[in-house]
This record gives structure tokens, sequence and C-alpha cells, in this order.
């Protein structure tokens, strides 16, 4: 029989074989949504991501980008293969990490020593490989870390970091008393460098990692003891979050302001000086060890040394943007703006220990820290960060109801009975951090991975053995991410957890250390709103991680129940580990469905539709990472339509990105931005208020820009502290047309020439105009038409400022001309349809992949865009016949239901628009069985929410509310009594209830 040495490593390499062949299948071909998008293009080209970056991650997904041979199709797939294999190493390193402390229990010898000699027996080498399969497997198979593992995101990487380091501790615990041990520990502070740029959540392991070590070298530990430890191990956590990975490039920064401005030498020098002192404290530091002879001081010297050579990948970060590359986010190109780039300045901040409640009145503001810019041969002082100051009875310890906007106090009320203008109370804030941030935000998603799911749907619940089928709407029975594990691996893990502690405590009190520290401290370290734009489990992958070793003990725990009805070791090993078996095999049975996305291109062909709606050299207007970051990628790794200029309304709000604006990107020329760059600043016209002033009844556009430019006076009013802020004096805008040189562009669709205005004329409303509305019209005022003119059609309508009479629609963008829509009403649909090139672009140019393939699953981010989709056709088969074609509308109504079946995309609250279309063409039927369905559905999913906790779906109430309105709607236009009586009945029956 081969050693236990080699079927470990054996049985390691099958399970990290099978957890590869899991990933690889299961892949994304492309970018998915949200991040992924931004990190593949930035991989592809060493880009400067959103803050703190990770540079670990890019660099290691350009090395996989090469692998393409220069075709750019394959580029995502491959690094999301980064992904798949960070997921199945960590699989790997967590199956060898439950086997190293199995075999502690199987033979009996708990705690921290040396046992490599020690050989098990064949039954018990079965029991300890069983554990590791079982726990490896599960976690393999959980729900968060296989969502992590087949899409281009940093928390795959991220808990391969963290298994790594567990594992090489482990490692150490095992050679602690070779001469050259510490050589483990500093390779341990090598990974804790590198995961740095990868994602901090590695550093939570530190205290666990600590506790191993002090077992270690002390077998007769104290309380004191461990005290002592965990504080020693926090200080670590603490000194590198806030000492080595901002706190060294800001005492950079500080010597490079010095270094310029009081001693006036040039630029870097400063940052020269430093790099040179701290290269001698650390010689000297090594120097004093080797004449102490200190092997502790030399030990933490070199892993002081090792965590900087892996932070180093850090420097990728202003080497590349000193390139100006087309994604370089906040440009921190020299040691002050890096600074600010780690520290994610841009995010503000929560309080975490002590600050005001969600009711505090501010008092006063205080100038913080400077943020400086080069000018000249100086750094100057660009702005001063305003702190605002709040009274001290209304601040309070461990503020958890801290937001006052308006979302959130709607939202906190759901988890708290907390009244407007009354200061909560302690246990009102600790109601919210057990109810919501540790029992809805952890527990939840804890329990969504070893219990089971309810749905897709956000804010979906936890399904239980108990949990009943019968009542539930058709989108919760029917999803795919509708799993239940009968909560087998809950069991088994406290099987694993109770079998632990008592057998091993110390051991188990590391593993419990990990536990808490990847899951409840996160929680309390976030303090996160009471809504989220989505759900977070996957931050919280090292915590199932932690409790997956506890689920392969459970193996044992079995086998030790066991031992009264099988006495040979073999069997009962045997027989522990194919009960254990249940629990990711029911894993992965029910998951894979929801979890394979071999087959979804709708992040990417999303992407591309969007540009194809644009005109040759556009300049498109978006809003929000799902919109945005996917087109980053259909740009920078496939080339499409690189003519078309993105521009994140969000981002249009910084100077950076206004300057990177006004270079040339690609295909694509400056924007015509004409105001100076110092008018844009941070801190200068971030916001322009309005102040009426009765003697302006409106204001030509040009001749605003060039006040505001100019900073005149006449828009000049004083604020409370004293400082001068540009305003607007009116609502009342218009900007001069030069019809002749319109018409020279041709930009105006023949039928709609007698729609051309002289002056465009708008109200720009109340609210202040925001400094990314200032670019807008900056662009509108200075363009003259040349360049067309786009906004996404999911860009937020308060962002289009009043300009809806002059949009016309051409496919899923609006673009602005200075064609007056004589039928738009504000209370109805947006833009002016433009048929033939509508039809041209949505029925040949766009793609709608496997969009029609029922064995798919599209989860609730994904239905989003299809749900965009449907509703454009509605409004291109409506022009047509309002137009009196009722062939193309025809056509247009096929094209749609071919591309998106309800089959595979089920009906949303957009598909009752169709009713009257088809009823128009001929489709009665399928008129009726839309109708039937809406309003089926929308009855059960109601009935269904009114017996549940309703507020926390309340979006899921309103969309059905919407659908049987517009069903009603639908029903009453095409004269059907009977269903719109039904529709009618349920609105009535329902509305009084929200």
């Amino acid at each position: 029989m081969r050693s236990y040495k080699s079927l470990n490593n054996l049985v390691g390499w099958l399970v990290f074989a099978i957890a590869t062949l899991t990933y690889l299948l299961t892949l994304e071909p492309t970018a998915s949504f949200w991040d992924c998008g931004e990190f593949i293009a930035c991989s592809y080209k060493l880009l400067v991501p959103h803050p703190p970056g990770a540079p670990t991650f890019l660099l290691l997904g350009r090395l996989f980008s090469l692998f393409s041979f220069g075709d750019p199709t394959k580029v995502s797939v491959l690094i999301n293969t980064l992904s798949a294999l960070s997921s199945s190493f960590t699989v790997l390193f967590l199956f060898w990490t439950i086997t190293m402390l199995a075999k502690k229990l199987v033979l009996h010898r708990p705690g921290m020593h040396d046992d490599r000699t020690l050989e098990p027996t064949g039954g018990q080498t079965l029991l300890i490989l069983g554990a590791g399969v079982v726990g490896a497997l599960a976690f393999a198979f959980s729900d968060s870390f296989w969502f992590n593992a087949v899409e281009a995101e940093v928390y795959a990487m991220s808990a391969l970091c963290t298994a790594a380091v567990v594992w090489i501790m482990l490692k150490w615990e095992n050679r602690a008393d070779e001469a050259d041990s510490d050589k483990w520990l500093i390779l341990i502070a090598y990974v804790i460098g590198l995961s740095i740029g990868v994602h901090l959540l590695n550093l939570l392991a530190i205290p666990a990692l600590g506790f191993i070590y002090y077992y270690r070298r002390n077998p007769n530990p104290t309380m004191r003891g461990g005290i002592f430890t965990l504080v020693i191990s926090s200080v670590i956590v603490g000194l590198i979050l806030a000492g080595i990975i901002p706190g060294l490039p800001t005492l950079a920064g500080a010597f490079e302001v010095f270094f310029v401005n009081s001693i006036g030498l040039p630029f870097n020098s400063g940052l020269v000086f430093f790099l040179l002192l701290f290269v001698a404290l650390i010689w000297f530091g090594f120097r004093y060890s080797f004449k102490a002879h200190n092997r502790l001081i030399n030990t933490a010297m070199l892993s002081f040394v090792f965590i900087l050579i892996g932070y180093s990948s850090y420097l990728i970060v202003p080497i590349r943007s000193s390139y100006h590359p087309t994604i370089n986010e906040n440009d921190p190109e020299d040691v002050l703006s890096f600074v600010s780039y780690l520290k994610r300045e841009q995010y503000g901040d929560r309080p975490l220990l002590y600050g005001p409640q969600f009711n505090a009145e501010p008092v006063d503001q205080k100038e913080g820290a400077p943020r400086y810019v080069r000018k000249g041969d100086k750094y100057v002082v660009a702005e001063r960060r305003l702190e605002t100051i709040y009274r001290d009875e209304d601040k309070m310890l461990i503020p958890r109801i801290y937001s006052p906007a308006p979302e959130h106090l709607y939202n906190y009320k759901k988890w708290v009975d907390i009244q407007e203008g009354v200061k909560p109370t302690m246990g009102q804030n600790l109601s919210f951090l057990f109810r919501y941030q540790m029992g809805h935000m952890y527990w939840r998603y804890f329990l969504w991975n070893y219990v089971g799911r309810d749905s897709d749907i956000q804010q979906a619940g936890v399904v239980w053995p108990t949990s009943a089928n019968s009542g539930l709407p058709e989108r919760i029975a029917s999803s795919p991410a509708r799993n239940n594990f009968f909560a087998i691996p809950l069991i088994m893990g406290l099987i694993g957890l109770f079998f632990h502690v008592r057998r091993d405590g110390r051991n188990a009190l590391v593993i419990g250390l990990l536990f808490v520290f990847t899951g409840l401290a996160i929680v309390f370290y976030l303090n996160q709103p009471p809504i989220e734009p989505r759900e977070r489990d996957y931050t919280f992958t090292g915590a199932t991680y932690a409790f997956a070793i506890w689920i392969g003990l459970g193996v044992l725990g079995l086998a030790d129940l066991l031992k009264a009805v099988l006495k040979a070791d073999g069997a009962r090993a045997v027989a522990a580990t194919l009960i254990g078996l249940l629990a990711p095999g029911l894993m992965v049975a029910q998951g894979w469905d929801d979890h394979d996305r071999s087959d979804r291109y709708n992040s990417v062909d999303s992407a591309k539709n969007l540009l194809n709606s644009c005109a040759p050299n556009a300049i498109l207007f978006t809003n929000g990472d799902n919109d945005t970051f996917p087109l980053w990628y259909a740009q920078e790794v496939e080339g499409v339509r690189t003519d078309v200029r993105v521009a994140v309304l969000s981002y249009l709000n910084t100077d950076w990105y206004i300057e990177q604006m006004k270079r040339r990107s690609y295909l694509s020329q400056p924007l015509p931005i004409s105001m100076k760059s110092d008018n844009y600043a941070q801190g200068t016209n971030d916001y322009l208020p309005y102040v009426e002033n009765p003697a302006v009844q409106e204001v030509n556009l040009r001749e605003f820009i060039g006040l505001v430019d100019q900073g005149s006076p006449l828009l000049q009013v004083q604020t409370q502290s004293g400082r001068p802020l540009l305003s607007f004096p009116t609502r009342k805008f218009y900007l001069p047309v030069d019809t002749t040189a319109v018409e020279a562009l041709g930009i105006i669709p023949k039928e709609r020439r007698k729609q051309l205005v002289s002056r465009m004329e708008w109200d720009m409303g109340k609210g202040a105009i925001e400094k990314k509305n200032l670019v807008i019209l900056d662009m509108l005022a200075t363009n003259n038409w040349k360049r067309p003119i786009y906004f996404s059609s999911t860009v937020n309508s308060a962002d289009f400022m009043n300009l809806q009479p002059y949009f016309q629609l051409e496919g899923m963008a609006y673009r602005v001309l200075p064609a007056k829509d004589p039928n738009y009403d504000p209370r109805g649909n947006e833009g002016y349809v433009e048929k033939d090139l509508m039809f041209e672009n949505m029925m040949k140019k766009f793609a709608f992949r496997n969009l029609d393939r029922a064995d798919i699953f599209y989860d609730e981010n994904n239905l989003r865009f299809p749900a965009n989709y449907r509703e454009k056709f509605a409004r291109l088969a409506e022009a047509y016949l309002a137009a009196g074609d009722k062939v193309r509308a025809k056509e247009v109504l096929d094209k749609c239901f071919a591309v998106m079946p309800d089959k595979s995309i089920r009906y949303d609250y957009y598909v009752p628009q169709f009713v009257v279309p088809l009823v128009q063409v001929g489709e009665k039927a399928r008129a009726n069985e839309i109708m039937d369905t809406m309003t089926n559905r929308a009855q059960q999913s109601l009935a269904y929410y009114s017996t549940t906790n309703s507020s926390l779906f309340d979006m899921e109430v309103q969309t059905n509310l919407m659908a049987l309105q517009s069903v009603y709607r639908a029903a009453e236009e095409v004269g059907d009594q009977a269903r719109s009586k039904k529709a009618l009945d349920l609105l009535n029956q329902y509305y009084p209830r929200q």
C-alpha cells in the first residue's frame, strides 16, 4: 500500500482536478456584470482600475491573456480561468489543511507538534482522506465561492491567499523545531504582501496564525498569553492596514512636499531621500539583529521586507498611470495622488466605533488634510477636504444607524423602530447590528452556502428542510437558484465543530478565530447601510472556508458515532465518508444549473448593442457599473466601436476624469470641452445652486458657460462660510441653433426636418447643476452638433436635465438633436423613435446570443437588459403602427418574442406594452396569453408577499403592481372587460396595503 504522504498528495490533486473541471465547465466565456469587465480590460492592457486597484491580479491576468495568441475574444475566458484555477488551488490547500488537522485527531495527538513521522493505519488513512475530500468539495461547491470561481473578480485569488497562508502556517507548525523553520514564516509574509495587491481580506487570517505560533512556542499556554497574542496579532493587522499600505506612501509624500516646497529641490527629490533613509533604517535593523544575535528581530525584519517585496506589485499603478492610459482611475501618477488612490478617498468613510447618528445636525466644518497638485515647480494646495463637525450629544458609541439619506431612513425603519428627529438608543443601534448587519447580511449568506437559498431575487432568504414549496410565486419556485441542501452541510459542520472542540481545543480555537475574523469582524468593520445595490455574500467566503474545515472534520465525528455499530476502522471510515459525501453531492447537484454560465453572453452583447446604437464618432453618457464596465471590455479588449467615447456621468464629477476626456482615445478625438481646466478642478464648481434673479428671465447657454469660465461676479453668491460660489439665476435655458449648418450636416432625418428648431429651450429645474451637468452643458454649447451626443437609456432621468423633448431613440440610446418632438409628453415615453434607423440597429446589428435558450439561467442582474430590449422593441412596433405599417410592426414583434421568449426570459413589466400592438397586427391569442400569464403571476406573487415579510421585497411588490396596472390599461384599450376587471380587482385588493 502507498504511504500516507503519497496518498495525501494523490487524493489532494484528484480533488483539485474535480474542482478545476467543475469551474472550467461552468466558466463564463465573456465578461460578467459588475467589476469583471473593468478587471479584464485592465488586466489585458495593464490599465488602472478603481481604487485601491488589484495589481497582483492584473499582472497575473495579463500573463494569462498572453495565451490568447492575438485572439482578443479568448482574453476574457483566459482571465476568468485565472479565477477558476485560483479557486481550485484554494480547494487543494483546504484539503491538505483538513488532513493535517484530521491526522492529529485520528492519531490522538491534539495540539501543536511535529507528527510527520507518524504513519496512520490503512483505516485511519481512509478516514483522514475522507475528511479532506468531504470538506474540500463542500467548500468547492458552496454558493458564494463557486460564484467567484467562474468570473474575473479578485475574491477567488483572495481566498487562495488565505488558504495558502493557513496551510503554510500548519507546515511551519510541523517544522517549528528545525533550525531553518522561520523560512515558512517569511514565505507567509511574502504571500501576505502579494495578497495586498489582490484584496485585503487575507490580512484577517493573521490572528489565527498568531495563535498557531503561540501554541507551538508555548507548551503551557495561559489566558494572559492568549490575550497578549490576540492583541499583538491585531496590532500587526493594524500596522499593515494603516502603517504599511497607506502609511509609507503618505510619509514619502510628506518628504516630497517638504523637499520640493521648502528646500526648492526638483520633483521626486523628496521621494529619493525618503527611499534612501528607509533603506538605511532597514539595513540598521538587520545589522542590529545580527550583532545582538536576536532571531526574533531578524525574522521580523525579513518578514517586513518580504511583505514590502510582495506589496511592490503596487508600483505598477503609478508607473502605468504616468503613461496616461485610456482607463486611469484617479490618475495616481505621483506619490501624492497615489496615497489618495490607496486610501480610497473618493468613496468617503463610515463611522466605526464613535460618530454621529442619522439625524445629527452639523454645527461646523473644519479644513482637513490638503490635496496637493503640481503647479510650476511647486506643489500647491488644490483643496482642503472639509470635515463636518457634530455636537457631542449627537454622537454615540458603535453608531450603526448613521446615514441621513432618505432611502436609508426608509430602510432603517424596516429593521428598527426609529423616529425622525429622535436620537436612536444604544439598544436600537445594537438591534440593527444584530438583526440586519449580522443576521441579514451575514448569517443569511452563511446559511445560503450550507443550508439552502430561496432564489436569485435580492433579499432572498434561506431554504430550510422544513420550508414549504406550495404557494410560492413561480418566479421563486422555478428559479434554478432555489437550492435546498436539507441543512446536511451545516449539520456536518456542527458535528465537526463539537468534535474538534472536544478533542483538540487549541486548534479548534484557531479555526474559530479564522471563522470570526473573516466573517463577523468584517460585518462590524464594514458598518453596512440598510440597503445595498447587490448582495454582498462574496465578501465572506473566508468564513465559509473556515466552516468547511469543520465539515471535513465532521466525517471524524460521524466515525466516532459509528463505533458502536462498526468495529473495523476501514468500514467505519468508508461509511462515515459516504455519509459525509451527501453534503457536497447535494450541493453540486442543486447548484450546477444556477452556477453554470458557460453559454452566457448577455453582458458583452448588451455593451456591443449599446455601442452600435450610436452614430460614428459619438459621445455616449453612461452611469453605473453594469452600464459602463462591459463597454470598457468591448472597446479595450475586443476593439468594438472605439470611435465612440464613453463618458461615465459619476466620474464626470471629478477633475481627473474630465482631463482624461480632453485627450484622444483610439479613434475618438478629445471631447469638445471649452472651459479651462482650473474651472473643473476639484473644489471648484462642484455644484452650482439655483439662486433666482428675477431680473434674468432666461439665459443663453453659450453665454452662461462663458460666464462660468470667467468666474463672473454676475453668477457669484455668498455661502454661510463666506466663500463665494457660482450659481445659475434662472431655470430657463436656451441654446441658439444654426439651422443652416445643422441641415448641411445631414443629422436630422428627412421626416423630422420640420421639427428642427432655431433655438432649444428647456427648464433646468431647481436642483443644483453638478460638475457632470456642467460638462454636458459645456459640450452642448461647444460641439455645434459636429459630434453625435447620446445618453444611454439606462441613465437616471434626473441626469437628462429636462432635455427629453430633443431626444431621438435610435436603439438603446437617446441622441440629443435640435429637433423638438411635437408629441412629447413628460408622462409618457422619452425620445422620438427614428423608425428606420432603429429597425436597422435592433433587427440587423444587435446580438441577442442565447437569450432564447431555456436551459441557461439568467439571474436578476442578467434580466435587466433584456427587459430594456423589450421596451425598445415595443416602442419601435408602436411607431410603425402609428405610421400605418403593420407589416414592419409584426416583424418587430415576432423578432422580440423569437429572441426573448417567456420560456427563457420571463415576461417582465414591459411586456403588457405589447398587448395593443399584438391585437392590431392580428395576434390576439398571444396578447391574451400575455395578459393571463402576467395577471396570474402577479396574483400569485402578491398573495405570497402579503403573507411574507413584504417590506423586504417592496421592489418585487411594486413591480407586480406595475405589471397589473399595465395589464389593466392594455385590456381597457383593446376592450377586454373581463381581463381588465380581474387586473383592477387585484390592484384594488393589494394597493391599499402599500
